[in-house]
């Protein structure tokens, strides 16, 4: 989960004006938002006792972080968002100018999700064919994310990912879960759009963001109402 600048201090038992002065000399782990600054809960966790600092959560955000139901396609695919024209003429090329255009995470995070990336490609192709692929790592990435991401990276020239179609990629769906259970769940739904020709076809027109959230914000009413019967 992600904890505010006040939820920091409270974590680590210091005042306010440490944590700033802490951002200010970049001692610590951040994600800057349009809303400000915000810390992802394990990556600072793990940063605390790296530096022998004490650490827990507020009461708040713990019984938040305890009731956060498991994300759906709409909040992770806007958390991830859309990139367009991402170069590349093979799939590991294509793969680091994506995780270098995700901007909102750290260097230390893009460094271990394009070698998890990789990783998982060298095991069997991400390729889900129709011209779609979903890189993922191997293993969730408990220790540095929080929320589910899904980054949807439009490529510059398809590009061939030995899909089991054989077919090139033009679109990637890049899915970085913090747990096992997110990452099935997720896998599962977005496995279901591609399934349909018509919502591939619909990326191929290479849509904008508002289009394309309208888009999956329909297909999250269809599982809703799966999901009652």
């Amino acid at each position: 989960m992600k904890l505010t600048i006040n939820e920091v201090a409270q974590s680590l038992r210091v005042p306010v004006s440490t944590v700033d002065r802490w951002i200010r000399q970049g001692r610590i782990p951040i994600q800057r938002t349009d809303n400000g600054y915000l810390v992802d809960e394990s990556t600072l966790e793990k940063w605390a006792k790296m530096y022998k600092l004490p650490f827990s959560l507020p009461k708040k955000a713990s019984d938040a972080k305890r009731q956060t139901p498991p994300d759906n396609l709409l909040p992770a695919m806007k958390r991830g968002g859309l990139l367009y024209n991402i170069k590349g003429d093979d799939r590991e090329t294509a793969l680091k100018n994506a995780v270098d255009n995700i901007h909102f995470l750290s260097d230390n995070i893009k460094d271990a999700m394009y070698q998890g990336l990789l990783e998982r490609e060298h095991l069997t192709s991400t390729g889900v064919g129709k011209g779609v692929a979903i890189p993922h790592p191997r293993t969730p990435l408990k220790d540095l994310i929080s929320n589910a991401i899904i980054a949807t990276c439009f490529l510059a020239v398809p590009v061939d990912f030995h899909a089991i179609d054989g077919r090139p990629v033009f679109v990637m769906f890049i899915l970085l879960s913090p747990s096992t259970k997110s990452h099935l769940h997720l896998l599962s739904r977005l496995s279901f759009c591609i399934r349909e020709n018509a919502f591939v076809d619909f990326l191929k027109t290479t849509p904008d963001s508002t289009t394309f959230f309208s888009k999956i914000a329909d297909f999250e009413n269809r599982f809703a109402i799966g999901d009652r019967n």
